[in-house]
């Protein structure tokens, strides 16, 4: 009922920029937060950012915080990821997803519903 597809990924230099998008489509109106997610090779999947569609809530975890930043289109059903000055220790596949069931812990990936199908982030140094 709901797809999700990230763009903007690709190959930067340290202390670099990169912005992230998640377009959505499907039944969205019901939709409580949405996730970014970051996932390295021999790694656990890990939040980055997420946000209620409300704007009510964000949470960044403290190996992003004050580098990155959520935000929202409702207008275009779009979430955004502002990563600014990137390490190589950033690099990873990007998924953003969303969640349905409110009051979730928006923190656990398995609370999420939806999953894009992720976009490649590379840093190097």
């Amino acid at each position: 009922q709901v797809q999700l597809v990230e763009s903007g990924g690709g190959l930067v230099q340290a202390g670099g920029s990169l912005r992230l998008s998640c377009t959505t489509s499907g039944r969205t109106f019901s939709m409580y937060v949405m996730g970014w997610f970051r996932q390295a090779p021999g790694k656990e999947r890990e939040v980055v950012a997420a946000i209620t569609w409300t704007g009510r809530s964000t949470y960044y975890p403290d190996s992003v915080k004050g580098r990155f930043t959520i935000s929202r289109d409702t207008a275009k059903n779009t979430v955004y990821l502002q990563m600014n000055s990137l390490k190589p220790e950033d690099t990873a596949v990007y998924y953003c997803a969303a969640g349905f069931r409110v009051q979730i812990d928006i923190r656990n990936p398995l609370k999420y519903d939806y999953w894009g199908q992720g976009t490649q982030v590379t840093v190097s140094s």
